[in-house]
């Protein structure tokens, strides 16, 4: 087997590290609200991340494939597998600790080191656009959740909110599915591409065919059921003891944030902002209501992925690619 046929066997087993990473995060806090069955949130999940990309586009993508670091020929295929395997190891340890860690950091990280490395070019501006959106995600995450549920509590309406949250909960899962496929889960995306050669040039934007996308879908959605019960777990109950109406509007708020950053290319992590906006919606209640230690945990663990990831990847590749 060449390097091109087991890197691509990489790129596909890394879907399945995505869908127990960030699968089990994005539908964590929605599978407290009732109306729809855990099945078709994960389907629904996996759709998504065919359908989006078909229809939202590849900017994310092109980002991290094209933009970040310019891997070519048999020494980039190497460096690529080098950030990969090194992304999903540092995830999966702080995974493992009970701290589910943002994929996407370690992936831009374990890049940017790879390129390093090897002696790619590596963009400064891009990884320093990258790391500012990725600072200001969980924030605004947070910031929207709060005034969502200030908003939320001063609206008039005939109906309880009981009745009204199943209702919303449709619509505020199918925008987070969109905007996870826009954007976080684009990183399979532009693991397959460089792995094939399709990277962007000129300007032009990644393309992944239909039946890659399909099975990145299905390994997605094997590994979200894999990681349901321990990230999920994790993430929906040590931020804070969420209710059904907070679950929604951090639906909301994480996925608007999510896909304002898909609309101008930036990767983010969906776990961070989902994280940001669980505070935010419950903090209105009280401080007390919020697991401060688990939410200081969380942070740590996103500071020291990046560089964990850059210094790891920067070591292998520039013995090995």
């Amino acid at each position: 087997m060449g390097l091109q046929e087991v890197l691509l066997v990489v790129a596909f087993g890394f879907a399945v590290a995505c869908g127990l990473n960030d699968g089990a995060a994005v539908l964590a806090a929605g599978l407290r609200v009732r109306g729809i069955t855990p099945w078709v949130a994960v389907v629904a999940l996996g759709a998504a991340v065919v359908v989006a990309p078909l229809v939202l586009g590849t900017a994310v993508a092109t980002t991290l494939a094209s933009d970040l670091v310019s891997f070519d020929g048999e020494g980039g295929r190497r460096a690529l597998l080098v950030a990969v395997a090194t992304a999903t190891g540092v995830t999966a340890l702080l995974t493992k600790r009970g701290l589910p860690t943002s994929l996407t950091l370690a992936l831009i990280g374990a890049l940017t080191g790879a390129g390093l490395g090897a002696g790619f070019d590596v963009s400064v501006g891009t990884v320093g656009f990258v790391l500012l959106m990725g600072v200001l995600a969980p924030l605004v995450g947070l910031a929207g959740g709060w005034m969502l549920t200030v908003a939320v509590a001063g609206a008039p309406s005939s109906s309880p909110l009981r009745r009204r949250v199943p209702r919303w909960h449709l619509a505020g899962f199918g925008l987070q599915c969109l905007a996870y496929g826009a954007n976080d889960g684009q990183k399979m995306l532009a693991v397959v591409a460089v792995a094939v050669g399709s990277t962007a040039s000129s300007g032009g934007a990644v393309e992944v065919p239909v039946p890659s996308l399909l099975l990145l879908g299905a390994l997605f959605m094997v590994g979200t059921v894999l990681g349901l019960g321990s990230v999920g777990a994790t993430l929906a109950g040590g931020v804070a003891p969420i209710q059904p109406a907070a679950a929604v509007i951090t639906e909301v708020s994480s996925a608007t944030v999510v896909l304002g950053s898909s609309a101008i290319g930036a990767p983010v992590s969906m776990t961070q902002a989902i994280s940001g906006a669980m505070v935010g919606t419950e903090v209105q209640g009280g401080h007390g209501r919020i697991r401060w230690q688990q939410v200081a945990r969380l942070a740590v663990a996103w500071v020291l992925t990046l560089p964990a990831a850059l210094a790891v990847a920067a070591g292998v590749a520039a013995v090995w690619a």
